[in-house]
């Protein structure tokens, strides 16, 4: 879509107004295409036990939108915004990574393939599509939890069949999910550390 497209060019853009602008955009359509119509998950009271927020509303759960792009606009991005630090992604994965902040747009993920040739997900991602919104990364408290809910709640299939490391020592998993006009959304289910041990989670 070439209003998407746009937007990511614009947040390599020498004016931070017009980064915040294009940050909120894809996180706007993101949801849309996500959540607006469909995944009524996202709204169970039971799932949003497992999220980061204190209000159990949907729309206040802590979200960041995974961009996948070229290694050129990743790095125009990257210096456009002050250089943040890159996330330590575990090395068998395929991505380098860093997020952007915005006050009011809320936080966003920039990705790219460790290997544009290989076999990766970001690369397989880049060359189906080209540059675009790749996930939604959902940050919950228990990342087995939920996963548990979405397979037997809701008939959710997980990429992986148990939970595995993710980038700054979170532990995630994934879910491809329904999505607007009968496409498909990349769900992250994210759990921060520091972790509780399983036999306290489970008490």
């Amino acid at each position: 879509m070439a209003e998407i497209a746009r937007a990511i060019q614009q947040l390599a853009d020498p004016d931070p107004a017009k980064r915040a602008s294009a940050a909120g955009l894809l996180r706007a359509r993101a949801f849309d295409r996500c959540f607006r119509q469909t995944n009524d998950w996202i709204r169970d009271p039971e799932f949003l036990r497992f999220t980061t927020t204190s209000e159990k509303d949907w729309q206040r759960v802590s979200f960041v939108v995974g961009i996948a792009v070229e290694l050129e606009t990743f790095l125009r991005i990257h210096r456009a915004n002050g250089s943040p630090h890159f996330a330590q992604v575990p090395p068998e994965q395929d991505a380098i990574e860093f997020e952007l902040h915005f006050e009011r747009a809320g936080p966003l993920d920039v990705l790219t393939s460790r290997d544009p040739q290989g076999p990766g997900a970001i690369a397989r991602y880049l060359e189906k599509f080209g540059e675009g919104i790749q996930q939604i990364e959902v940050y919950v408290t228990d990342v087995d939890q939920a996963t548990h809910l979405l397979r037997t709640r809701f008939g959710l299939a997980s990429i992986y069949p148990a939970t595995r490391p993710g980038a700054d020592q979170t532990r995630v998993n994934f879910f491809l999910v329904p999505a607007a006009e009968g496409t498909k959304c990349l769900i992250e289910l994210v759990e921060k550390p520091p972790f509780t041990p399983r036999s306290v989670r489970e008490a």
